[in-house]
């Protein structure tokens, strides 16, 4: 018989429980909480962190990209195409310009912008070339976020001044 309450008290309990939670995401919805704005500040808290550990040079912004990402560098720059996984957009974008590159790009954050799982940076990059030419570089990221992570990018760049400084340099030198 024991046993018997114990269980009905645990079953009313859990009743209660699933009705507390229901009246207390009513309640949340009335006052106008948007979960997705939460979502929206963390992804946005996130991406600064990222931008301002790479301005310090303690680490890669790309580190903040899953593997399976994909990538799109618009325009008609020679390297303008859709990546579809990070080892690929690092081998063939990132670690070429690096190479050509005696000073590697700071950032500098102009702007940051959320939407739902989308985050916005206007960035200013500023780094030397190996032939001693300033390389002065202005993007448009829009970055599509999940749990904390980057799943997409769709990339804005000065496609002749990108070309230019592929072409001027060769690789490895």
């Amino acid at each position: 018989m024991k046993s018997q309450i114990h269980k009905h008290k645990k079953n009313n309990f859990s009743s209660v429980s699933k009705t507390l939670k229901m009246t207390l995401c009513a309640f949340i919805a009335l006052l106008g909480f948007n979960i997705s704005a939460q979502t929206q500040a963390e992804n946005k808290k996130i991406i600064k962190a990222g931008f301002e550990r790479w301005a310090k040079g303690e680490g890669s912004f790309f580190d903040l990209l899953t593997d399976d990402m994909v990538w799109t560098i618009n325009g008609s720059a020679p390297l303008s195409k859709t990546y579809n996984d990070k080892q690929q957009f690092l081998e063939e974008v990132i670690n070429p310009l690096n190479e050509r590159l005696s000073k590697k790009i700071v950032p500098s954050l102009r702007a940051l912008y959320a939407e739902k799982d989308i985050v916005i940076a206007l960035i200013d990059g500023t780094a030397t070339a190996k032939d001693g030419q300033p390389y002065n570089m202005s993007y448009a990221w829009f970055m599509q976020m999940e749990k904390g992570k980057i799943i997409r990018v769709e990339a804005f760049l000065d496609g002749i001044q990108f070309a230019d400084i592929m072409k001027r340099i060769p690789a490895g030198n």
